[in-house]
């Protein structure tokens, strides 16, 4: 199985500099978190977009990462979009409303906390979000904290610290 993912940024990302004590986005963590899984099977392409955190995102950004999609969507059988979870949402209604009769999952995936930290969900995002791959139809979906929910709808739940679908 072909997966592309195109990493943004976000909190996953995020690194602690030990000099100054700040949290930002500066390399991608995504190739530490493959090496931890056993993906015999999986052709998985990496794609270091962008840097940033989702607060940061301007719509230029949101049409990069729309234009990325798309570029993927004839090579690979899934993708999946690294994604800060502030505003996770806002590029995940983008890409449903965007992707016309998309025929392969689209999933964003994120954490609340950066993959650096002991309490990370970083892992377990990106875990899901690499079986989600295979089980979900087409479609643009949060995979996050042990649900894929389907766009449009997903929102962030602030007082739950995880997503869930509007009714």
């Amino acid at each position: 199985m072909k997966i592309c993912i195109i990493g943004t940024g976000g909190t996953i990302e995020k690194t602690y500099d030990e000099t100054d004590g700040s949290l930002r986005n500066v390399h991608s963590v995504l190739d530490s978190i493959l090496l931890r899984l056993r993906l015999h099977d999986l052709d998985i392409r990496h794609i270091e977009l962008m840097k940033k955190d989702s607060l940061d995102l301007t719509d230029s950004d949101r049409a990069m990462i729309l234009e990325a999609v798309q570029r993927e969507l004839g090579e690979a059988d899934a993708i999946i979009v690294v994604h800060g979870t502030d505003t996770l949402n806002v590029t995940g209604e983008l890409l449903h409303a965007k992707l016309e009769s998309v025929r392969i999952p689209v999933i964003l995936t994120g954490a609340m906390r950066p993959y650096e930290f002991r309490d990370t969900d970083a892992i377990q995002n990106v875990t899901e979000s690499l079986l989600a791959c295979r089980l979900l139809p087409p479609g643009v979906y949060a995979v996050i904290h042990n649900k894929a929910l389907k766009f449009p709808g997903v929102v962030k739940d602030r007082e739950n610290m995880t997503f869930v679908k509007r009714s």
